[in-house]
């Protein structure tokens, strides 16, 4: 396969999930040397990262790239320093993270080691080894409590209704701060709501999925009064994948900018589908790729839920020339089929 970039050696943390896998697969297929980390945790199913790591291992194979998986928690920073030394990374993908919202209701101690705690590990590893880009992963939840509908990355965001919203803004925060202090380039990405083959089973399009194949009820929170704007997973790989030849650049005279981060070589772009969709059709065209009807039971809100998501990528597009192409209707019959093979249903 002809090379598109010059290889580049590169770290990606959080490699058994479910953007970093696939990720994993998309920087190989292009040649790059990959070294990828995660800690295996049992948050779900191991056994589905350990398959996603083999399916980057028959990738790098194929291609005849380098890869490299490492079993480590970012916390431990003799492992981690030894890491950086031997592998001299020019580009750091920070995907490794405590998710789901829910869980920080009932486990906030985790999110503040594997969130918190190990992301600042990871930038002191950065800015020791200078390295020349650090893409980091935030989420939609740091809108919170935004009503401003399409949410643009100018807005606050200083309205979290979530451990795990709240987390991610202050990566946001810390990773600005080091741009500014180290000159690192930083580049954070506020991920709308993934899905597809391979994804997280505690997503809901999975676990409705599950529960509809199973004859289960599913709960529909707020009386499926939520919307949420739904990201294909080829469609956030694709531009992750264009960032390697993007830099964010420091401005010299901001104060006209609506955004002041940009006194420090660091930006944060949305990533998603800019099409939200009610959980009602979305349901529905669940049962209808499945061919089978759901059992509802609705249900109040939920602590922590908000009540849309909608994303404005006009800054992607600009950065990275990239804006999203698969329909719902598509990535939906692509993930139910996926899920009828790797579960035998």
């Amino acid at each position: 396969m002809q090379h598109i970039f010059s290889i580049v050696r590169i770290l990606i943390t959080g490699a058994a999930g479910f953007i970093g896998s696939q990720l994993c697969s998309a920087l190989l297929k292009l040649g790059h040397s990959v070294w990828a980390v995660d800690n295996l945790n049992s948050y779900y199913d191991p056994q589905l990262k350990h398959a996603r790591i083999q399916i980057c291992n028959a990738c790098a194979e194929q291609y005849k790239a380098h890869f490299r998986f490492v079993e480590l928690d970012l916390c431990n920073r003799a492992e981690l320093d030894s890491l950086f030394e031997e592998g001299q990374f020019e580009q750091v993908y920070h995907l490794a993270a405590q998710a789901g919202v829910r869980y920080s209701l009932k486990n906030p101690l985790q999110y503040v080691h594997s969130n918190l705690e190990a992301f600042v590990q990871l930038l002191e590893c950065c800015q020791k080894q200078k390295v020349q880009h650090f893409i980091f992963a935030s989420s939609s939840s740091t809108y919170g409590m935004n009503n401003s509908i399409p949410f643009t990355e100018t807005e606050g965001c200083n309205h979290p209704v979530s451990l795990y919203a709240a987390t991610k803004r202050s990566n946001e925060l810390i990773a600005h701060a080091y741009a500014h202090l180290y000159k690192i380039p930083s580049t954070g990405l506020r991920f709308f709501t993934v899905y597809g083959p391979w994804g997280r089973p505690d997503m809901a399009y999975y676990s409705f999925t599950h529960k509809i194949f199973s004859g289960e009820t599913i709960q529909v929170f707020n009386h499926g009064k939520m919307q949420r704007d739904f990201t294909f997973i080829s469609d956030v790989v694709e531009p992750l994948v264009r960032l390697l030849k993007y830099r964010p650049k420091a401005i010299e005279n901001p104060q006209n900018l609506p955004d002041r981060s940009a006194i420090a070589p660091f930006r944060i772009f949305n990533i998603g589908n800019s099409q939200p969709v009610s959980l009602m059709d979305f349901i529905l065209l669940l049962e209808k790729t499945i061919g089978k009807k759901a059992d509802l039971r609705m249900v109040e809100m939920q602590a922590g839920d908000v009540l849309q998501t909608y994303a404005n990528v006009n800054a992607l597009h600009e950065a990275v020339n990239y804006i999203p192409s698969t329909s719902l209707e598509a990535g939906l019959a692509k993930f139910v089929q996926w899920y009828r093979e790797y579960h035998s249903v």
